[in-house]
């Protein structure tokens, strides 16, 4: 007894078995996630180590290369990057998507602490974390205030805020942007210290000998016991100003004698400006692999506590939420859902014409939708925006294998048949085609969930919610299907009028391809030929099209990234910050931006402040006409046009990409800095020729000043002068030095020591810097020992997998594509290189050359899976080699009408042409099937493609339509997210629409040709029953 006719004879248990799997899917959605993609995050270390007053060549040689050489030889890294820059050295690791990220931070600690003694005793001890070092940002909070300075600020949210926020799930780290910590600032005067015989060395051991916590013990008597504080620190300027240096008959010299005290910032190389205000920010990071959103909400619900508590006059406001693209793009594709549902629906009720025959098939939208999140739940997967659509598109196809099974019970009872009776018979009679496309779309998401590297990870969740809602659709069409047949469905004599009016268009429409097909059918080698020249065109349509990663989509936000000459003070790039926000200005004027931020400087201490990064949050989607590509290529002309400073805006990435890098970053690594300069100069040169490669820039440049001073070892010896002594000296009078802490609130803050601004301003404030000779006790004016020379030298040393590499980036022209971009530069590269250079990838880039490589891989492998497939169901290699002739025309008309669209090919598009491969296999496996059969009762190969071609007409209609129009909503989508939703939906209704108008007249003329060399399915079966009654088995004959 098989399933349709177990359904049919016990209709309460099939309605028990959908009814249970609805009732584990809502079960399963409590415990699913929801987030924006698939959790792709690889697993990131970073080591950073803090070395003062190195060079990048030394922190690149001593300290970065070491700790690279040390963490190599991990399991499972899959690429090292680094920076050395002057005083800091950044390792980042990238482990492989199946590594445990608290296992690989625990290797990398464990690697780190074996060579800790190899490092130079003055660096600062390595600090590890589980994210990476430049890890951006998914929100940023801005605080300001018209009563508080940004010092007060500061102070306020490191109190009162990071703490709180830091506590949510999720968070890595609380970053304080244009923070002005407190500091009690001495400021040094060498003129006045020299005057006194004062030096560095003797005010540094007078700041630590008075400025000291001691505990005093107690008095204990017989009935009580006292503790004694004794207040021995320092807290105020005043006091500090009163420490005494020296103390002897000629007079008392005190530190307000040779410095000026005050409390003022930490820290003065970073600012933030909110809308052209000084203020201070939060940006919060998350963990590697932590959810967005709930990171968000997480920290959202924190503030709104904390608001009520705020001092007068300070507000905090969200400029940049990730989350809200987010949360916008998966209610985007919950409306497509139901959009998609309706349209479904109305296609049936158009082609059935009664309310209970598309009540059948439409009951198995919710059961396959709901009982997918079984599926999803059990494998740990989420709600997101790849997986719902995958249910969108699965709508159109969870209904076909009930159609064809109502279409064909339908289709007997007209014929006289009782509806009990035609339930029966109907459903078992196309029982095959249905396990055989549902097999098929399955095999055709095998491939895509085995894939390798993000695309893999992110494309999995998709391919296994398709394939579970084919899977589930198919047990609803052989169960609760024939059943609901069995019981609503009436005889055709006793249809209403809207029915038999209408009844004529349908008849019409299969006489009429009747006809064509008769004739199409006289003409075989001249609709083969016209088939293989349709398909050939595919190939035109692919050269043409441009292509990328992922479509670039409106997010709401945009960033630019500034970056001043080397060298560059902080009061110049915020001057040209101020003229970005000039060019900015009209977006909030005319109401499309709400905010506009500005970081200056980086979070990496000491860093440059020749770098800036800016965002401009843009107001809803709805509320504004242009769309935020519309808006990044209106200020880009105003921002290349600003002197001095190079800016450019961003469109933020797709698909997980993050970060604030242009999309063009092609690494050449090489033996030395030198040898790599001089080829990407050259590369550089040439590229500059391209005007669709708009800010080419590269990340060596030799143009950082520098004052190298050359020590003249005898004579600092002969004088008793240590090379210490003049490293410490000019560390803290040209740098700053922290030399001990102080209390303020119950909370400490550093002294920090530093000569006066004016005295530090040219080289030749270098010479009036003395030092103690540590034989005579003498002072030795520093100029007598050391030289001076200008140089200019690098300021950033990168790594890319061990080797010395240098960046080149550059932003895309309107109409140019990443993929002609790379391989123009890669051309230049290898011109100008040959093959000594090595080439890599970070990036928007990177992504899409692994995937573009694996997809190809994916798409080959999913036609031979669906061949063998077919195959194996058929027993014939000659039906599933007929079957296949859909695809590539399925694959011009995806192609073309990516062309017609103005689309690029990206990982969406190319996943919607898989899926056309199981679509458009599932209208031929019905022809095919069904000429099978009728070959089976004798009919011949001519007459059984004719007469199953025109029987399975429409059916085959229905389900195309339905499947196409399930994908209109995401062809036609806007607001959040729609760019990559349109990808996808104008690939399947194009591809589905075209393949099937032809394969209609393909299928059938293919069949006549090659059928003729295979046997019926049935054939052996029949021949061995044949064969079983002529020939006796003497083995079983009774022995006399």
């Amino acid at each position: 007894m098989g399933l349709p006719e177990l359904a049919i004879k016990r209709p309460v248990l099939a309605i028990v078995c959908s009814a249970v799997l609805v009732l584990f899917g809502l079960f399963s959605f409590q415990s699913l996630s929801v987030r924006e993609y698939p959790d792709v995050d690889s697993p990131h270390v970073s080591i950073q180590t803090s070395y003062r007053g190195a060079a990048a060549e030394i922190i690149e040689s001593q300290i970065t290369q070491v700790i690279e050489d040390s963490i190599a030889g991990i399991s499972g890294i899959e690429r090292i990057w680094s920076s050395s820059r002057e005083e800091y050295s950044s390792v980042n690791v990238e482990f492989s998507l199946d590594r445990d990220i608290e296992s690989a931070t625990n290797d990398v600690r464990d690697r780190v602490a074996r060579i800790a003694n190899l490092l130079p005793e003055e660096a600062d001890p390595p600090r590890i974390s589980k994210s990476e070092s430049d890890a951006q940002a998914i929100l940023w909070l801005s605080l300001t205030s018209d009563r508080l300075n940004q010092l007060e600020l500061t102070d306020y949210a490191e109190r009162s805020l990071v703490d709180a926020i830091s506590t949510v799930n999720g968070v890595a780290q609380v970053r304080i942007g244009g923070a002005r910590r407190y500091a009690m600032r001495i400021w040094l005067d060498p003129a006045a210290m020299a005057a006194r015989g004062v030096t560095i060395g003797d005010i540094e051991a007078a700041i630590r000998a008075q400025n000291v916590q001691i505990p005093s013990g107690r008095i204990e008597s017989s009935m009580r016991e006292f503790s004694i504080k004794t207040r021995s620190d320092l807290r105020t300027p005043e006091e500090f100003r009163q420490i005494i240096i020296y103390d002897e008959a000629a007079g008392r010299i005190r530190l307000g004698d040779v410095a000026q005290v005050e409390v003022a910032p930490e820290n003065d190389r970073t600012n933030l400006r909110v809308n052209g205000r000084a203020g201070v920010g939060l940006g919060i990071v998350r963990q590697s692999g932590a959810n967005v959103l709930e990171v968000a909400n997480g920290v959202k619900a924190i503030v709104a506590q904390l608001q009520r508590s705020l001092p007068d006059g300070l507000s905090i406001k969200t400029s940049y939420d990730q989350s809200v693209f987010i949360s916008q793009s998966i209610k985007e594709v919950f409306i497509a859902l139901g959009i998609a549902m309706v349209l479904v629906i109305l296609v049936i009720f158009f082609f059935l014409r009664s309310v209970a025959a598309t009540f059948i098939p439409a009951v198995a939208i919710p059961v396959s939708i709901i009982s997918t999140l079984i599926i999803l739940a059990a494998l740990d997967y989420s709600v997101n925006v790849l997986t719902l659509l995958a249910l969108v598109l699965a709508i159109g196809l969870v209904v076909d294998d009930a159609i064809v099974v109502l279409e064909n019970i339908h289709r007997r009872i007209e014929a006289g048949e009782p509806p009990l009776l035609a339930a029966n018979r109907g459903a078992k009679q196309v029982g095959f085609a249905v396990i055989a496309t549902t097999v098929v779309l399955i095999a055709v998401f095998i491939p895509i969930s085995f894939l390798d590297g993000t695309t893999g990870r992110l494309f999995r969740e998709f391919g296994v919610a398709v394939a579970a809602a084919v899977m589930f659709s198919s047990f609803v069409a052989l169960t609760l299907t024939p059943m609901l047949c069995s019981k609503l469905l009436v005889e055709a004599k006793k249809e209403g009028w809207f029915y038999k009016s209408t009844e004529r268009l349908f008849t019409g429409l299969a006489a009429g391809y009747g006809r064509l097909l008769g004739w199409t059918l006289k003409i075989p080698l001249i609709v083969v030929a016209l088939a293989i020249g349709f398909s050939a065109l595919a190939y035109n349509f692919y050269e043409a099209i441009p292509k990328e990663f992922a479509p670039t989509e409106d997010r709401g936000v945009f960033y630019i990234s500034v970056r001043a000459p080397e060298g560059a003070t902080m009061d110049y790039t915020r001057q040209n910050v101020e003229k970005i926000d000039a060019v900015l200005k009209p977006l909030g004027d005319s109401g499309e931006a709400t905010s506009f931020f500005a970081f200056l400087g980086t979070f990496r201490q000491p860093g440059p402040v020749n770098q800036a990064f800016m965002f401009t949050r843009l107001v809803p989607w709805e509320e504004r006409e242009r769309s935020q590509q519309d808006i990044v290529k209106s200020v880009f002309p105003g921002l290349l046009a600003i002197p001095g400073v190079r800016a450019f805006a961003i469109n933020p990435g797709s698909l997980g990409q993050r970060g604030f890098s242009a999309p063009v970053q092609v690494n050449v690594g090489g033996p030395s800095y030198d040898v790599i300069n001089g080829w990407v100069d050259r590369v550089m040169e040439r590229a500059q020729e391209n005007p669709q490669l708009l800010n080419l820039d590269k990340d060596y440049e030799e143009t950082q000043p520098q004052i190298h001073v050359e020590i003249d070892r005898a004579r600092a010896s002969n004088l008793g002068v240590s090379i210490e002594t003049i490293g410490r000296t000019l560390e803290t009078l040209m740098g700053a030095r922290n030399v001990t802490t102080y209390d303020q609130g119950g909370k400490q803050y550093e002294v920090i020591v530093q000569a006066q601004e004016e005295n530090r301003r040219t080289r030749d404030d270098l010479a009036n810097i003395y030092v103690r000779s540590e034989t005579s006790g003498e002072l030795i004016p520093l100029s007598s020992i050391v030289s001076l020379s200008e140089r200019a030298g690098p300021g950033d040393l990168k790594r890319v997998d061990r080797l010395r590499s240098v960046q080149i980036s550059a932003s895309l022209g309107p109409d140019y594509s990443l993929e002609e971009a790379l391989n123009y530069l890669e051309t230049l590269i290898r011109d100008e290189a040959g093959q000594d250079a090595s080439i890599s990838y970070d990036g928007l880039s990177r992504s899409y050359k692994d995937s573009n490589q694996a997809l190809v891989f994916t798409f080959v492998t999913a036609l031979l899976v669906v061949f063998l497939a077919l195959a194996a169901q058929f027993e014939s290699f000659i039906h599933p080699l007929i079957i296949m002739t859909t695809v590539p025309l399925a694959v011009t008309g995806a192609l073309g009408s990516i062309l017609l669209a103005g689309l690029t090919l990206n990982v969406y598009s190319q996943i919607g042409m898989i899926m056309l491969i199981g679509l458009t296999a599932k209208n031929a496996i019905l022809i095919v099937e069904f000429a099978n059969q009728l070959r089976d009762e004798g009919k011949e190969i001519l007459v059984a493609i004719q007469e199953a071609a025109i029987i399975r007409l429409r059916p085959i209609l229905m389900t195309t339509i339905s499947t196409a129009l399930g994908a209109v909503p995401l062809a036609v989508a806007t607001g959040a997210g729609a760019e990559s939703r349109e990808a996808i939906g104008i690939v399947i209704i194009g591809g589905l629409i075209f393949s099937t108008v032809l394969s209609l007249f393909v299928v059938p003329v293919v069949y006549i040709l090659l059928a003729r060399f295979s046997r019926p399915s049935g054939y052996l079966a029949a021949r061995l029953n044949e064969l079983e009654t002529t020939h006796v088995d003497k083995q079983k004959q009774p022995q006399v």
